[in-house]
């Protein structure tokens, strides 16, 4: 929400792209919706992609989502290759539709330790994307924008705040309690409630239980 929201204010015309890939997090894709109707999206494609036939990751096969902090190394709730995956799937729609800038919401600061999430992979990505289309072939390369990449979660949520938008919208537990409320346990939830706090603003979040 607020990566799309920068792009927003730097003029750019937004495509927003949701991955439905059964994760066990579906009602992201609704706040999706949501987020992109709000910030007045061209087109929101939520793009049916099941990587739960290949497993390996607390949210796409039944493994347990820890719920005891944020702990050291690579934790479970790790997707294999995910954000790979939906680059190269932003990057095909990109190319389609003659776009030329990808936005994407990583960030290797505050996280959960996932590899996927650090500059250098946003930099190896965007000399692929040069080397593997036609556009970046002819001149025309694409350029990966991760502006959040080197914030901390309460930068992020101050930027929110500045950037006027209701953050109540959003979605972060990899767990949804009963009732649609973040669980307020699992790393996402604690890194989030962390960041509010730290931010020194009112966290808009409905816990199950008190991070």
């Amino acid at each position: 929400m607020v990566s799309a929201a920068i792009a927003r204010e730097q003029g750019f015309t937004l495509l927003a792209l949701s991955i439905d890939y059964n994760q066990r997090h579906q009602i992201e894709l609704a706040a999706a919706r949501r987020i992109a109707a709000a910030l007045g999206a061209v087109r929101h494609v939520v793009l049916p992609l099941d990587l739960s036939a290949f497993g390996g990751s607390a949210l796409t096969a039944d493994i347990a989502v820890p719920k005891d902090g944020v702990g050291e190394g690579i934790p479970v709730t790790y997707v294999p290759a995910r954000n790979t995956i939906f680059l190269s799937l932003a990057l095909g729609w990109a190319e389609a539709a003659g776009a030329r800038d990808l936005f994407i919401g990583v960030n290797a600061l505050d996280y959960s330790g996932y590899p996927d999430c650090r500059p250098e992979f946003i930099a190896a990505f965007e000399g692929l994307a040069e080397l593997a289309t036609k556009a970046g072939v002819e001149g025309a390369p694409f350029r990966i924008h991760a502006p959040l990449q080197s914030m901390s979660k309460a930068d992020i949520a101050r930027e929110a705040d500045r950037l006027g938008l209701d953050a109540g919208m959003s979605w972060s537990c990899y767990d949804p309690a009963p009732g649609g409320v973040h669980c307020g346990l699992c790393d996402s939830c604690r890194l989030r409630a962390r960041g509010y706090a730290e931010a020194g603003l009112a966290d808009p979040t409905v816990y199950a239980a008190q991070p």
